[in-house]
């Protein structure tokens, strides 16, 4: 692996275990990023201001990165080499199957991975497993098509 990072990794993960936990202790709260924008577009939420805030400390946090000396430049989205047309499609294809996927299994990696798995549930380690196995599973067929 070119770019295994224990510490930082540990770390990373250490920091998004406490965020599910302190939102959840406090606000009782499950930090599940597409029920939190799902609950963005609905026109009757009534607790619209904590979402809106979470996103944009999201994007906030992002920036952050960058400025502290991040180096965004070296991830590489596009690993297999694809053009740009291409990339772009694989992009808009991929996030429209990702919102279908969080609609049709309730929730996302983060709402059943981090949330779901801490609390126990059986419906988020289904979930859990079948995400990853279907990763996993789309990563070998894309590197055999293109020899990677």
């Amino acid at each position: 692996m070119e770019n295994f990072t224990p510490i930082g990794a540990l770390l990373g993960g250490l920091l998004i275990g406490l965020s599910a936990v302190i939102m959840l202790a406090v606000m009782g709260r499950i930090a599940g990023i597409s029920g939190i924008l799902g609950g963005m577009l609905t026109l009757k939420t009534p607790d619209r201001a904590w979402r809106l805030l979470f996103l944009f400390g999201l994007i906030v946090g992002a920036g952050l990165f960058a400025v502290l000396g991040g180096n965004v430049s070296e991830i590489n989205i596009n690993p297999f080499e694809f053009s740009e047309s291409t990339q772009t499609i694989m992009l808009v294809l991929g996030g429209l199957l990702v919102g279908f996927g969080t609609q049709m299994g309730s929730g996302c990696t983060s709402g059943h991975g981090v949330c779901g798995l801490g609390r126990f549930s059986r419906r988020s380690l289904v979930a859990t497993v079948t995400f990853f196995g279907t990763a996993a599973l789309v990563v070998a067929v894309i590197r055999l098509g293109t020899g990677g």
